[in-house]
């Protein structure tokens, strides 16, 4: 069994989640590595924020190009500030950028990252899920956040089990 390396104490969340989406961030942030596999329209982008906020330190969302504007959007309905990055630099506590840009990102700027859509670990030989996983491997707190995960697709989860660091 994995013990949880996250926070002992989770503060208050924000009033705006469902009570489902905040127990699913309070133990999120208890295991301090977790994944959300969480259907559809459940709210997944809201949930990873409002971790990323109470994550003590620096934290980078990784996000398909086409979603990472609209994580920006999400965080701001919710009071939660986010920008997008593309060079590397971060301007605030939460950073987004899309994964074809992760190499212009040191892992030692940061305290947390979530992989949003972190389907995209599944291809065991894939260039993309080898530079992820990397990466997250130098990070403390590791979240992934999917709609389409394959619970019997043995690959996907041994690849989304390296990158939290359990396998």
């Amino acid at each position: 069994v994995d013990p949880s390396t996250g926070l002992t104490v989770v503060p208050p969340l924000n009033p705006m989640l469902f009570d489902f989406q905040r127990d699913i961030v309070t133990w999120a942030l208890r295991r301090g590595r977790a994944a959300i596999f969480a259907d559809c329209g459940l709210g997944k982008t809201p949930m990873q924020l409002e971790w990323a906020k109470h994550i003590p330190g620096e934290v980078l969302i990784l996000a398909p190009l086409a979603v990472s504007a609209q994580t920006v959007r999400e965080g701001a309905k919710f009071g939660i500030e986010a920008t997008r990055s593309t060079d590397g630099k971060r301007k605030t506590k939460i950073t987004v950028t899309n994964y074809e840009r992760l190499h212009y990102f040191n892992p030692s700027d940061f305290d947390g990252v979530v992989c949003d859509e972190s389907s995209i670990l599944k291809n065991f030989d894939g260039v993309t899920k080898a530079s992820v996983t990397e990466f997250m491997r130098r990070v403390k707190y590791r979240l992934l956040c999917t709609a389409t995960a394959a619970p019997n697709d043995y690959i996907e989860l041994g690849t989304s089990s390296e990158a939290l660091g359990d396998l």
